[in-house]
């Protein structure tokens, strides 16, 4: 089976990034397919975690692409629109082309970013715990650089048709709208849009000038840990008189006011009892 080639239109990058012109990627099946399994996750083991759930998932997402997306002949070059995908129920279409929209953005990401893991941004809001500044809107997933270590900031559409000057702002004022991940500032705030245009899959991005408004602030993870942590180790210290250099087991301390027993496991407690945030973030529970 002959490779396929997908039109896309970078604009507005720096010129060190990409430069603003219209081209051709060449993928294959194979490329699409792992970018249908892996868009959103930051490992392989995040693919494939939950056992057999996590095969059925995977049957359903390169279900989902075959049932819409064909290659028009053996040596046809483009992939296009199924019969079906065009016969479906509009809200299923808006759905499925959500999804389009994800992976093929992170097939770009990877082939022209060097950044092969897309992350979902809500996915990550829990530990990261996002600033929500000037509206509730946000881009829908981060990748980083395997080359540059440098964060990305994508907000991801799927069309049926071509985009207007209205969707493309309203994808890049999405993206603009996280300025940094674990305290480093986003190199890229990309819009992205993938649609058809006569049956056949484009795709259009373009990193736009940062604007005006306030932006959702992701900040830096070692401070959300001593936020969480410190008032618990300041209990433990100013009650149990724990000597975290020479700690070997778990802390805990009673209160007797409150009914209540604080512990902190033996292999958490020596870097959260000395404040070493950055330590216990890399810490395990056994």
């Amino acid at each position: 089976m002959s490779g396929l080639f997908l039109d896309y239109e970078n604009e507005s990058f720096p010129t060190s990034v990409l430069p603003n012109a219209q081209g051709s990627l060449n993928v294959t099946w194979d490329d699409i397919l792992w970018a249908a399994i892996t868009v959103g996750r930051p490992d392989v083991f995040h693919v494939f975690q939950h056992g057999s759930a996590s095969i059925h998932e995977a049957i359903f997402r390169w279900s989902m692409v075959r049932m819409a997306l064909q290659q028009r002949g053996p040596r046809g070059q483009k992939l296009v629109r199924t019969d079906l995908f065009k016969q479906m129920d509009p809200t299923e279409k808006g759905a499925v082309n959500y999804f389009l929209g994800l992976l093929t953005c992170k097939l770009f990401a990877s082939k022209l970013l060097d950044a092969p893991w897309t992350l979902h941004l809500d996915v990550f809001r829990p530990l990261l715990n996002p600033r929500m500044i000037g509206g509730r809107s946000r881009p829908d997933m981060v990748a980083q650089s395997s080359s540059t270590a440098q964060w990305h900031a994508f907000e991801c559409k799927g069309r049926a048709s071509v985009p207007g000057n209205n969707e493309k702002q309203k994808a890049k004022a999405q993206a603009q709208r996280l300025v940094s991940v674990s305290g480093v500032p986003c190199a890229l705030h990309v819009g992205a849009i993938t649609f058809f245009r006569n049956d056949a899959v484009e795709f259009y991005w373009r990193d736009p000038e940062p604007g005006a408004a306030r932006p959702i602030s992701l900040p830096n993870p070692e401070f959300a840990w001593r936020t969480y942590y410190e008032p618990i180790a300041a209990l433990i210290r100013n009650r149990g008189g724990v000597a975290p250099p020479t700690l070997d087991t778990s802390a805990s301390i009673s209160i007797e006011e409150l009914d209540l027993t604080v512990q902190i496991h033996s292999s958490i407690a020596p870097t959260i009892l000395t404040s070493d945030w950055r330590a216990t973030r890399g810490e395990r529970v056994s």
